[in-house]
């Protein structure tokens, strides 16, 4: 104990003379990076805001100047007006109205045309050396042309039975190697 106060109260005296002791601490410790983020928020008031991480737009709006000088097109706002297209009021009767252009229907592409099984296998070149990798390859090839997602909806209908016709050739030729392999394996 000194001079009468017991260790806790010591210790608060302390703190207590140690908090009167200090000078205010000015707004100026603000912990940001200065011009980071000043160009990304403006004020939209003449206020000034009560934080003390005010930051200097000047800088940001100068820079302004410069590029609206580099860019194409850009200038002041007497010569954007000049550029600016004519409003629906300026327009006359003398300019021609676009007519409507009515959608055209696809055409049926000519591969589709071909339906049979011995156009489809002609198509799919189908081999005896023909492995069932290569075989694969050829049905991933066939569907990317002919599946029937990638086509109109209306000839669908076609692609699904190009697709069905392909995938029947190449699965009896997958088990034909198959047991010919067993046989003769």
């Amino acid at each position: 104990m000194l001079l009468g106060q017991s260790i806790f109260q010591s210790v608060l005296t302390r703190l207590k003379r140690e908090r009167d002791d200090e000078q205010p601490v000015e707004a100026a410790a603000d912990f940001r990076v200065r011009g980071l983020g000043t160009g990304f928020v403006v004020s939209t008031t003449d206020e000034e805001p009560e934080t003390g991480a005010t930051g200097d737009t000047n800088a940001y709006f100068a820079d302004l100047a410069d590029i609206s000088e580099l860019e194409p097109g850009a200038g002041t706002q007497q010569e954007m007006e000049a550029q600016a297209p004519p409003s629906p009021g300026d327009l006359t009767s003398e300019t021609p109205q676009p007519q409507p252009v009515e959608p055209v229907e696809p055409s049926i592409p000519v591969h589709l045309t071909r339906l049979t099984t011995d156009e489809i296998a002609g198509e799919l070149a189908i081999v005896d050396v023909d492995t069932e990798a290569t075989l694969n390859d050829k049905r991933r090839r066939f569907a990317k042309t002919n599946h029937p997602d990638g086509v109109a909806e209306r000839f669908r209908p076609a692609a699904t039975t190009r697709m069905q016709i392909a995938n029947l050739l190449i699965d009896q030729a997958i088990r034909a190697r198959e047991i010919h392999a067993r046989m003769f394996g």
